[in-house]
């Protein structure tokens, strides 16, 4: 692809700041505990914090974890690939924690549930008292034993497994059931049935912590988008025809990919193909039905969405760095490729927030 000659430099202030402001969230551990559902979340915060800084640069607010065992206490760090889980970048050692996250645990029915939950009535109180505080507590699956169990939650709804939805009920017949549902946000309480719904959790969990503006934009990249995914496909498939299919086709293609900034001339075009231009169009129609500069404008505006997602270049010199003198005649373009105007497209994918600048070499 043509994106390639975009040059984005990442700013100094991308890298976390020890001084901005923390959300942490405390994960406890107990010898039962589903350890992937922790992990999984763990690596969703990350997302998060990474979407934060090239939003917001170093001074954006940012998520913090600490894993603990049994007994409340951190976890020692631990080295090789769980380092990054046992001690994250920056992350504060010392005072409160502003959420709580309890994985599900492993027991084979109701009774064993409840045998794990009496083992851990410790645990219970500390989300008690978590909540007493205002913090969140976060339950996955029968992790909403745990919670349930501090006493605190009388008149919430709690999502579960259909499976766990007549044992529930019948220690907890205060808490409302919320069936069909894979993520329940009921004030300090999310809770979602099974662990496929922890991006849904990351991203309620970003929308309390730090705001709708991030929330939306770790929607965009953790939920799945089936149209993107398909129009991606498709433009790949218009942009990479194998040389062994059609030579004259794939010079042509590679001229396009590496001249998008330059203005179009089919006889140039022929040229680098070593063809005639009516040798050169005949071929487009009947490999891609569409003529070479439609293939042009397809590329184009697929360079132009990455420079409107990424970047804060002003339209007209992206417009520019696509290959159009006219921003109008490029605006034109785009709605005819996308069905959306540049500045609509931009509001609705960007990953960096409208009042930061960054720097961009589209040279």
């Amino acid at each position: 692809m043509a994106i390639h000659r975009a040059n984005i430099a990442m700013p100094r202030s991308s890298v976390p700041s020890a001084t901005a402001p923390v959300f942490r969230i405390d994960i406890p551990l107990l010898p039962e505990s589903a350890v992937g559902n922790a992990l999984q979340f763990i690596d969703l915060l990350r997302s998060a914090n990474l979407l934060a800084g090239l939003r917001g640069g170093a001074g954006s607010p940012r998520l913090a974890w600490r894993l603990l065992d049994a007994q409340g206490q951190p976890l020692a760090h631990q080295p090789g690939p769980l380092a990054a889980y046992t001690q994250p970048p920056a992350a504060p050692a010392e005072g409160p924690a502003f959420a709580w996250f309890i994985p599900s645990f492993h027991a084979a029915d109701i009774p064993a549930i409840r045998s794990v939950a009496s083992r851990h009535r410790a645990l219970s109180r500390q989300i008690g008292i978590a909540l007493d505080a205002g913090h969140k507590v976060l339950t996955v699956g029968n992790g909403a034993w745990l919670a349930a169990q501090s006493g605190r939650l009388q008149g919430r709804r709690c999502g579960l497994p259909w499976f766990y939805l007549a044992g529930f009920e019948r220690d907890f017949p205060d808490i409302d059931l919320d069936a069909g549902h894979d993520l329940t946000d009921d004030g300090p309480w999310l809770s979602c049935a099974l662990p496929h719904s922890l991006g849904e959790m990351a991203i309620a969990l970003v929308r309390h912590a730090l705001g709708d503006a991030l929330a939306q934009t770790c929607a965009s990249v953790l939920r799945p988008d089936h149209e993107r995914a398909r129009a991606a496909l498709q433009a790949n498939a218009q942009q990479h025809i194998p040389a062994t299919r059609d030579s004259t086709l794939a010079r042509a293609m590679a001229w396009m990919e590496t001249h998008l900034d330059e203005p179009y001339s089919l006889a140039r075009l022929a040229e680098a193909a070593a063809v005639s231009p009516r040798t050169l169009l005949r071929h487009f129609q009947l490999e891609l039905s569409q003529s070479p500069l439609d293939h042009l404008h397809s590329l184009r505006c697929a360079r132009a969405k990455v420079l409107l997602e990424v970047t804060l270049e002003s339209v007209p010199s992206i417009a520019t760095a696509c290959g159009y003198a006219d921003p109008a005649a490029f605006r034109r373009i785009f709605v005819r490729y996308t069905g959306m105007a540049p500045g609509e497209y931009r509001k609705r994918h960007a990953l960096r927030a409208p009042r930061r600048r960054w720097r961009v070499d589209l040279t």
